[in-house]
């Protein structure tokens, strides 16, 4: 699992996925999450501005991603 540190209140799930993700691009993205390839906190999340908060975990199976939200320390 990789540990994203996040430094202010949320971070949407589109911009997550393009500094962590292994994507060429945000059409790509779009696409994986309407295509219900993502999941938050093991629910289906289909909205690309969804906020992320300290504590969740975004996975996805199909492209090997697992990113937990973390606080600074």
């Amino acid at each position: 699992m990789m540990d994203y540190i996040l430094n202010d209140e949320h971070i949407e799930l589109n911009a997550l996925l393009k500094l962590e993700g292994p994507f060429n691009s945000g059409g790509q993205i779009k696409h994986i999450i309407m295509d219900e390839l993502v999941s938050v906190d093991g629910k289906v999340e289909t909205r690309r501005r969804a906020k992320l908060r300290v504590g969740q975990v975004v996975t996805s199976d199909e492209f090997g991603i697992e990113i937990k939200i973390v606080g600074p320390k």
